[in-house]
């Protein structure tokens, strides 16, 4: 199992930047897809969630109205449109996917999660 996460960098602040993951060898649209996040001496934490076939998502309170995350299970691939940036979104962020059969009715937690990407580096600029 593979989950090469794409797409980070360095941006200023109120840029935009979209990060990509493109998972291998499990059945993509089995699994709920999700985006967490580490930023230097935090732990990590949840960002964003999308259901099996792209129908329900799920956003972290701080990126509500700034962050989009889909997925082309044709494609096999899970994005994350990140608008209006901050420097508070500068953090390692990690693609991950969970083997569930309901939808989450609360923040999904890390250890819900069966596969993980190595991450990406994302860096906002005041």
């Amino acid at each position: 199992v593979q989950l090469q996460a794409s797409g980070g960098g360095f941006v200023q602040a109120g840029g935009s930047l979209r990060l990509s993951c493109a998972p291998s060898g499990f059945t993509f649209d089995d699994y709920a897809m999700g985006w967490f996040r580490q930023a230097p001496g935090k732990e990590r934490g949840f960002v964003a969630a999308v259901s099996w076939r792209g129908g329900s998502t799920y956003y972290a309170d701080s990126v509500k109205g700034r962050f989009t995350i889909s997925r082309d299970n044709a494609k096999n691939t899970v994005y994350l449109q990140m608008n209006s940036l901050k420097p508070e979104d500068t953090a390692v962020y990690y693609c991950a996917a969970d083997r569930r059969v309901r939808w989450y009715d609360r923040i999904p937690q890390d250890y819900e999660y069966d596969y993980w990407g190595q991450g990406t580096l994302v860096t906002v600029s005041s």
